[in-house]
């Protein structure tokens, strides 16, 4: 933890980076964040998958790249020139998220983070990822754990589990 993080945590503060992704705005804990590409920079290989749509060389190590908005849509999107991957440190390894697009580095006092309604279960199954609702600046962001968030496993169509 450096000092910024250190001085943060003591005075209350939560640094976060804010994100889109499927005309919501999400915001995930900075300490988490390694780096932010543009897809187009990385040097893509084995990218055939949906959610889970391939693998990346940064900076001389390999990495999967999870696609958020199929994740979060069902939906296949087509990528540009300008989309966004944030590469995470997390506690499973070093993981690319495509996103929408990065928005920016923000700081949020805990009071100002409510919970979100009738969050915790969705199709049966427990919704702990989501931390809360955030509004700084007349803004609202949902607050994701993005360690739990990336650790979801779902149901395949045979019943079988596999990671998100």
């Amino acid at each position: 933890m450096d000092t910024t993080d250190k001085r943060a945590a003591s005075s209350g503060m939560l640094e976060l980076l804010g994100f889109q992704l499927g005309g919501l705005e999400y915001a995930l804990d900075l300490g988490k964040v390694h780096e932010l590409r543009v897809l187009e920079s990385l040097e893509r290989f084995a990218a055939d998958g949906e959610i889970i749509s391939g693998v990346a060389l940064s900076r001389g190590v390999i990495i999967p790249i999870v696609d958020m908005r199929v994740a979060m849509s069902g939906r296949s999107a087509v990528p540009d020139l300008l989309t966004d991957v944030i590469i995470l440190q997390l506690s499973g390894g070093i993981i690319g998220m495509v996103v929408d697009g990065v928005t920016d580095v923000l700081r949020m006092r805990a009071d100002q983070v409510r919970p979100i309604p009738c969050s915790g279960v969705e199709d049966g199954a427990v919704v702990d990822y989501l931390l809360g609702l955030g509004e700084v600046d007349g803004r609202r962001l949902i607050l994701i754990d993005i360690d739990k968030l990336m650790s979801i496993r779902r149901a395949t169509a045979g019943g079988a589990r596999q990671a998100a």
